[in-house]
Formats: C-alpha cells, structure tokens, sequence
C-alpha cells in the first residue's frame, strides 16, 4: 500500500490508461464520502497530504482521494503556469510597452482627478493653472515648430527671405518670446528667486509674460495697452515731418509733404498714391534712415514698440532690422495672399504693422493689409525709412481707430 508520495515540483507524463483509472476511482470515492469538501488547498512543494475527513474509509479509498486532490492540485498548477507564460512572459520590448502604457493611463487618471479636485475647491487658482499649462504646451510646440524650420534651413542652405510667410513670422514671433523668457530664467538664477519670480510673474503679466499665458480678457487689454503707449508717439513724428519741410530742396516734394501733413491734421485717411510722391524725401537727405536724428529715432522706436533707452547707434540698428524684416515679411505674404490668411493671423499682421486690430472688424482689417502691402511691395531697400513711418501715417486716421 502507498502511504505518501514524494514531492513533486513538476508534473509527470501519466498513460490514457492510468487516467481512465484514476477516473473510475475518483468517481467511487466521492460517491462514498459525502462529506468530503468541495476542494483542498495545496502548494506545489508540499508534500501529499491524507485526507482529514476519512477516518472510516478503507485505505485504498484513502489513497485514491488523495490522489484526487493532489492531481487536481497539479491541473490548477499547470493551468496558472500555461496563463502565466501566455499573459506576462512576453519580449523585453512589448514588457517596456505595456510599462510605458500602464503609466501613462494611470497618470492620465490621475492628473484628471487632480483637475477635478481644482475645479471645486479652488476655482480661481485653477483658471490661471489652466492657462499656465496651456501656455508652456503651446511654448513648447512653438520651440519644436522654430528648431524644425531652422534645421531645415541648415539642411537646405535656405535664407530668411526665402522662407514662407508662415515660417518666417513663426520665427520672428518665437525670437521675442524666447527674449522674454531668457530675461525671466535670469531673474530665477540666485537661490529661491524662483518663487519671487511667481510672485513678479502673477503681479506683471504683461510686463514678463508672453501672450500664450494672458487671458483672453487680458490678451484685449493688454493690446489696447500697447497700443496706446505707441500712440503717444504720433503726434511727435508728425511733428518732425512738418519741421523738415523747409529742408526740403525740391519744391514739387515740399509741396507734397505740406498736402500729406494737412491731411493728418485734419483726420484725413492719406491715399496710396500720395505717400508713394513722396519717397525720394525718405531714401535720402532729410529722412532717409541714416539722416534721423535721435529723437527722432527714439519716437519711431516707440511707435514700433521698441525700447527707445539705447544709444543712437543701437536705435538706428534696431529700426533697421525690424524695418528689413517686415518689408521681407509683406513680400512673402503678397506671394502667398491675404486670401489665405486666418482672421487671427490678418489682426496679428495689422497690429505689428501699427493698426490696432482688436476692435476693428476683419473685412476692414483685410482691406487696411491690402493698402500696406500696397505700398510696403513698391519700395526699395533705400526706402524702408517710408515704411517705417507708414506705422504712423497709415494707422492714426483710419476708420475705427480715431476717437
């Protein structure tokens, strides 16, 4: 007779004819043991146990029950271990995978509870959480979008000019944020300025902030703003357009100069035809851009939302290069045609060029673009010193900007 058997890690190979056997004699030992539980608790190393609740059964009877349940036991084993070696011995990459994806669903869970937390109990907090997060998110594809067309100009040895509207104001944009933010990562440098940095952040937004984090109610304000500071500007460089009048040798431009200037004084919008009469006056001596003066590069710089605190020299350099820019700007943008604008890109487009776009409709917006392209697309380099002052003498008498 069999008293105990051996431990057994691994399951052996049993013949069709041992388990037809070993069927016929499980079926006769629960037949004779009612009260024989249901199932027996097992570990693969333990050694067979007896069954507890057989003490008046013969000991054949005995053998063959523990043989049950020990069986049963290496069933449930093999079938864990066939599940175990399906469901999660998998490849080293489809293990890093599946990681990779449980953690982004949990954290997915998890920031949206967290979102939800802020909504009820701190509502205030979470509409400028909300725009902070949104702000780096749209900093960080711009900075993707500015490295990806600067690598494709490195590939293709393609110049500025040369690139789309699109791309090159993309990047002109990018340039000024990315000014602001180095100013505000300087500020950060000492030890524990990062929080006075907040503090000055959430006090002056417009000041150190750039537009992806203002709201929408502060990006209107915050325009007009602007806007107004660069307004203050106007009646001084039309100042200095009626002082140079008598330095003006020809007397067919100095008579067309004093036209242009009554006609501003009086509200009128200036047509097309009579600031292109007057070119020659902004290509050389008195107004050409290397003949401004100081002051009055200064007023220009600040009607160009400019820091007008730097010495000639800069100021002149500065105008220039932002005058280049947007004259290589309204080239490409005839090339590609207002038509194909967005409404937001045309209010982007006539606010840098001096129109305060924000209360003006778009149809107005797309026929004031038309009149400055117009103009912007029949100078000449030696001119630019004109499109630099079109910021004053298209915009301050426009419908919809006068009050």
């Amino acid at each position: 007779m069999l008293s105990e058997f051996p431990t057994c890690p691994e399951p052996p190979f049993f013949g069709s004819d041992f388990t037809a056997t070993y069927l016929d004699l499980t079926s006769l030992a629960l037949a004779c043991c009612s009260d024989c539980p249901s199932g027996l608790t097992l570990s693969p190393d333990s050694p067979l146990p007896r069954h507890p609740f057989l003490p008046g059964l013969s000991s054949a009877l005995s053998v063959f029950l523990s043989l049950t349940a020990y069986l049963s036991m290496i069933s449930r084993s093999l079938d864990f271990r066939s599940f175990r070696s399906s469901k999660l011995h998998l490849s080293p990459k489809a293990d890093v995978k599946s990681l990779i994806s449980y953690v982004v669903t949990k954290t997915k869970v998890i920031n949206g509870k967290y979102h939800r937390f802020l909504g009820r109990h701190f509502p205030g907090f979470y509409v400028l959480y909300t725009i902070f997060m949104k702000g780096l998110q749209m900093l960080w594809a711009d900075a993707k979008k500015a490295r990806r067309i600067k690598t494709n100009m490195w590939k293709h040895n393609i110049k500025f000019h040369q690139l789309s509207y699109r791309e090159m104001e993309h990047l002109r944009q990018f340039r000024r944020d990315v000014t602001k933010c180095l100013f505000l990562g300087i500020l950060s440098i000492p030890p524990f300025a990062n929080y006075l940095v907040f503090l000055l952040m959430y006090l002056f937004p417009r000041q150190l902030l750039i537009q992806h984090f203002w709201t929408p109610k502060q990006q209107i304000d915050f325009l007009d703003i602007y806007h107004a500071l660069r307004k203050q500007s106007h009646p001084e460089i039309l100042c200095y357009l009626e002082k140079v009048i008598p330095l003006i040798s020809d007397s067919g431009l100095r008579w067309h100069m004093t036209e242009l200037c009554t006609k501003m004084q009086r509200g009128t919008h200036p047509a097309i035809h009579d600031i292109l009469a007057l070119r020659e006056c902004f290509s050389n001596h008195p107004l050409g851009m290397n003949q401004l003066h100081a002051l009055q590069m200064k007023a220009l710089s600040r009607a160009m939302l400019l820091t007008p605190y730097l010495p000639p020299v800069l100021l002149r350099y500065r105008l220039k290069t932002h005058t280049t820019v947007i004259h290589q700007l309204d080239k490409a943008l005839a090339k590609l045609g207002i038509g194909q604008l967005t409404a937001q890109e045309v209010k982007s487009a006539c606010y840098l060029r001096g129109l305060n776009s924000t209360h003006i409709a778009e149809e107005r917006c797309r026929t004031w673009l038309g009149e400055w392209l117009q103009l912007s697309c029949s100078l000449k380099e030696a001119e630019l010193s004109l499109l630099l002052h079109n910021v004053v003498l298209l915009s301050i008498n426009y419908i919809g900007t006068r009050h």
